[in-house]
């Protein structure tokens, strides 16, 4: 919630008089519980809580990464009622192409895996559990069944998740109306003035 994405983007909406509902997942950020207990389907559940509880809606869903592909599963779950989807370096998918066989013997043998992140102090967190979540809701294996606009924005220089990604879910959207909007020198948080510039005049010209 206290990202410079979405610090900017509530800000833009309170000036422009559009309705902003953010969240913190639960055991992230500022909300209370475990992170190592999380996975996709509680964390996908949480947005639909928090969504139900609020009664909002049309709804424009973004997601930044690994929110990416919670927007894709909350989208299925919640159908017409998204009239639209923002990626930003989206990572659906990334328990299957993200690792390798040692990988995988590591979480079976351990039950998680840690790596060095660039984002925190602490290492990056990977349980079993969250795996086999993953692996249970990979979406790149066949058609994406969401009909709504999609917006895709990905940098080119992304070390932690390849732009070929946001191509490859394009390509498997139902959607006809989805566009993929590559920067060549753009990193993986995209929080740049630049980059947030634009991610605003995309959700803009989505209300429109």
């Amino acid at each position: 919630m206290q990202g410079g994405k979405a610090q900017a983007l509530a800000a833009w909406a309170a000036d422009n008089g559009v309705g902003m509902l953010r969240l913190d997942y639960s055991g992230c950020g500022e909300s209370a519980g475990a992170f190592a207990d999380g996975t996709l389907d509680i964390w996908r559940d949480d947005v639909l809580a928090v969504i139900a509880e609020a009664k909002v809606g049309p709804l424009i869903l973004i997601g930044s990464s690994m929110g990416g592909w919670l927007m894709l599963l909350v989208a299925e779950a919640l159908g017409d009622r998204v009239t639209a989807m923002v990626g930003i370096a989206a990572a659906p998918d990334f328990t299957d192409w993200d690792f390798d066989d040692a990988d995988r013997a590591t979480i079976a043998t351990t039950g998680r895996i840690e790596r060095p992140s660039d984002y925190g102090y602490d290492p990056m967190l990977i349980t079993q559990g969250f795996w086999q979540s993953g692996q249970s809701n990979l979406r790149l294996t066949g058609v994406v069944e969401i009909d709504c606009p999609a917006r895709l924005i990905h940098g080119q220089c992304d070390p932690d998740v390849p732009w070929e990604t946001s191509v490859k879910l394009a390509q498997q959207l139902r959607s006809s109306d989805v566009q993929t909007i590559l920067l060549k020198d753009g990193d993986h948080r995209l929080s740049r003035d630049q980059d947030i510039a634009l991610l605003i005049d995309t959700i803009a010209k989505l209300i429109c």
